[in-house]
């Protein structure tokens, strides 16, 4: 007889947990490092053509979007164990690959090159390895469990996000750009040798796959969430508010920083934080609020519907920045004082982490428990599209904004995008359903 409570109750007592747990730990302090090495260097060897660091973010976002379905027909097929750390693998030889060939040729064009190279090839990757890792906590853990485990995920994310960031901006500022890419290569590495340990009971696909069958599998996946009505209607809300927010992280944070606060006489602690160590403060109050978020729903039970308070968090997030755009457009830009844009956007990074993790958690768990197990990889892979689908092209469109009519001119277009996408949400009777 189990007499110890923490084993009945606690999901870290599952070894297969710990192991899916620590290679993601590993993997993703890697590829945050790169993530925020490879936009701040773009930037840096083109002269600050926020056009070419937006075409490479739709680049590697087109390519994980192609390749995300392949991941969800191997990800319902095959061992996803196997799959995680065969990719892991093939990432961290390309990345150590990508930066012996840096070292040999030292021009900033054949670095450029080099990096769109890698990030298409990374994506293609992560595109067969996304599916098939968001489906492994079912078969892991217990269902009662799975809403503790999702949290314990959005903690590890907030503490990369408080404690990742802060080391990638020192990293980025005190190492060679060709080390860091080489220490991240070797944390994918080591990433997958945690999860090749990983064992869960697995029943192989009878049937050959074939080009047909994988259509087959795919065309499946997609009646299934087309009967899900309430999920299908998530979804499309999602892919806007995507295609809104993700240009204020991806394009206009770092423009900012290039130009804004790198560009200002003087700043708030400028003495103690470079202009790229800003950036890394943004994503540490954004990890604290997602913290804080996280460890309160790792303590509660799942609700039977999640959609409306999903909604209600992102009509908060479209309030706040509806403020920081007011604030930017008074105080910071060409030849204002930054410290006030600083002040604001900290304190809203706070209540955007919290509302961002009462809106994954919850819809993470519920689409877990609602989706049969055999057909999770490819629902994953389709709901990845459904909220990336156009993300790209809002890489795209946002770095040519910045470029002809400035950062506030953004900023505010996706203000307001993000905002009536928000408020359509939270008066759809479907999205309640969920």
């Amino acid at each position: 007889m189990n007499t110890n409570p923490a084993k009945r109750t606690n999901v870290f007592f599952n070894r297969n947990f710990r192991l899916v747990f620590l290679g993601a730990l590993v993997s993703e302090l890697g590829a945050l490092l790169y993530s925020f090495a490879v936009g701040f260097y773009i930037l840096q060897i083109s002269d600050n053509n926020a056009f070419l660091q937006g075409l490479y973010l739709a680049l590697c976002g087109i390519s994980l979007l192609i390749f995300t379905p392949v991941g969800g027909v191997l990800g319902d097929r095959f061992n996803k164990a196997k799959i995680m750390y065969v990719c892991d693998f093939l990432k961290g030889g390309i990345i150590v690959l990508a930066t012996v060939l840096m070292l040999l040729f030292p021009a900033a064009d054949a670095h450029i090159v080099i990096l769109f190279v890698l990030g298409i090839l990374g994506n293609i990757i992560s595109g067969i390895f996304t599916p098939a890792s968001g489906a492994m906590l079912p078969h892991i853990v217990e269902a009662d469990k799975l809403q503790q485990a999702n949290a314990y995920f959005s903690i590890k994310n907030s503490l990369q996000s408080i404690l990742g960031v802060l080391l990638a901006g020192i990293l980025y500022a005190a190492l060679p750009i060709h080390t860091l890419f080489f220490l991240v290569g070797l944390c994918f590495i080591g990433s997958g040798i945690s999860e090749t340990l990983i064992r869960y009971e697995h029943t192989p696909c009878t049937d050959r796959l074939t080009l047909r069958a994988a259509f087959d599998d795919m065309r499946d996946g997609l009646h299934y969430l087309k009967s899900q009505k309430a999920m299908l209607s998530l979804l499309g809300a999602i892919l806007f508010i995507n295609f809104f927010f993700a240009p204020v992280w991806g394009n206009f944070i770092p423009y900012f920083v290039r130009t804004d606060l790198a560009g200002a006489p003087s700043y708030l602690l400028s003495n103690v934080l470079t202009p790229e160590l800003w950036s890394s403060v943004f994503s540490v109050f954004l990890g604290i609020g997602s913290l804080v978020g996280a460890a309160i729903l790792s303590a509660r039970k799942p609700k039977d519907k999640v959609g409306h308070t999903i909604a209600v968090c992102l009509c908060v997030i479209a309030g706040l920045m509806i403020a920081l755009s007011a604030v930017y457009s008074l105080t910071a830009g060409p030849g204002g004082s930054p410290n006030a844009f600083l002040v604001s956007f900290c304190s809203g990074c706070l209540v955007v982490g919290l509302m961002m993790a009462w809106i994954n958690v919850p819809a993470s768990t519920a689409i877990m428990r609602i989706v049969d197990h055999d057909k999770l990889s490819k629902v994953n892979s389709l709901t990845n599209i459904g909220s990336q689908g156009m993300t790209p092209i809002a890489s795209v469109l946002a770095g040519a904004v910045i470029q002809s009519f400035g950062s506030t001119v953004l900023l505010f277009a996706c203000t307001f995008g993000f905002t009536v996408t928000a408020v359509l949400m939270l008066l759809s009777k479907s999205v309640r359903q969920l």
